[in-house]
């Protein structure tokens, strides 16, 4: 098999392990940057590589509708097009359609939605969303499920029963293959018992791996915790399992610390944007005057690139709208999540998870106030 996911060592719920592609192994758990058009947002292949990021997310909706799937697919695949030769995990699109709900049309069979780029009229449904993931050749593709609004429960009830069904459909679309590893996604907004539901149901359709979608989507910390502590356990453990669009620091602990092994979220890359960076004593905005006459590096824990800059220079940088402090600060915060989540793996497989964990937590969380 070209997919297969190796337990290495188990810290409680924690786990670390190996899952095996056809363009590289991948240590889990891991943190995978966002690359929403084909590319990670100001950061190219070259130095994510020297970062040692092993997985990229790519987004379906946004490269079906620009440049579009055909293209990419005579381009010789999502791989040559972005030059990234390690693997590529796509969404299915169903978050964005979704959360474009003023612009879309729901049925039973998929959705019919305006194009945010030129209005024209377009449809998605789960033999689409394969076709297109297909055209694009990720290593892990996602099935079209429905993202509804966390609290209500008819409404998740209906979108449950949805995503179970185009769950069943993708199957019949995409059946096993070695170039591909297709995930289910579990559903079921802050329910407990919904969630379980959903999480057999995807369960029994032995895929190669299962993500759990619709969190970090307004539900508060705590609930996101009680969610994954409901959920984790009707998974297979010999399966890899994804928290679909979670990165703060903190939330990859509490995550990891439950039994999750991949991650995603644009935040690295969109807090740099807004001249924010990761620190180990809290996250910090160098729009701040404190930081004017600062001589020290962002984070003097960490030895990238942006290190050999100061923060009054950084500060610069972003004051000016300079796009050199976007690339800086999306390299070291990529750097942050990533070395983070090695940091855990090493503690999973060493048997002291529990005592990093609660040392990151303590210093980081007192400090994550000056996001400011």
């Amino acid at each position: 098999m070209t997919f297969e996911f190796e337990l290495v060592a188990t810290d409680g719920s924690a786990r670390a392990g190996i899952l095996h592609t056809p363009h590289g192994d991948i240590p889990t758990p891991v943190f995978a940057p966002v690359g929403t058009a084909g590319t990670v947002k100001a950061v190219p292949p070259r130095d994510l590589h020297a970062l040692n990021v092993k997985l990229i997310l790519a987004n379906t909706y946004h490269l079906y509708l620009r440049p579009g799937d055909a293209l990419v697919r005579d381009m010789g695949g999502l791989h040559q097009f972005m030059n990234w030769d390690g693997p590529i995990l796509t969404d299915s699109g169903g978050f964005q359609v979704f959360s474009l709900s003023e612009i879309n049309r729901i049925d039973d069979d998929g959705v019919t939605f305006r194009s945010h780029l030129d209005g024209s009229m377009n449809r998605l449904d789960p033999k689409i969303a394969m076709e297109i993931q297909q055209n694009l050749g990720a290593d892990i593709i996602m099935a079209f499920d429905q993202c509804p609004p966390p609290n209500d429960r008819e409404e998740v009830i209906a979108a449950v029963a949805r995503t179970h069904r185009w769950l069943a459909r993708c199957r019949e679309a995409h059946p096993d293959d070695d170039h591909q590893a297709l995930f289910g996604i579990v559903q079921g907004g802050v329910f407990p018992d919904l969630r379980q539901e959903s999480a057999r149901f995807t369960a029994d359709m032995d895929l190669k791996g299962y993500a759990i979608g619709g969190l970090a989507v307004g539900e508060t910390k705590s609930q996101m915790v009680g969610i994954l502590e409901e959920t984790l356990p009707c998974l297979p453990v010999t399966r890899p399992r994804y928290l679909m669009g979670v990165g703060e620091p903190d939330d990859l602990v509490e995550g990891i610390c439950r039994g999750i092994d991949i991650f995603d979220c644009v935040i690295p890359t969109r807090l740099a944007r807004h001249g924010a960076a990761f620190t180990h004593a809290g996250r910090i905005n160098l729009r701040n005057a404190r930081f004017k006459r600062d001589e020290s590096p962002i984070d003097a824990q960490l030895d990238n690139y942006a290190s050999g800059f100061s923060r009054a220079y950084l500060r610069h940088l972003v004051a000016s709208k300079e796009l050199l402090a976007i690339y800086l600060l999306s390299l070291h915060n990529i750097d942050f999540l990533a070395r983070h989540v090695a940091n855990m793996r090493r503690a999973i497989i060493d048997g002291n998870l529990k005592d990093y964990a609660a040392k990151f937590l303590t210093r980081y969380l007192r400090g994550k106030p000056s996001a400011g």
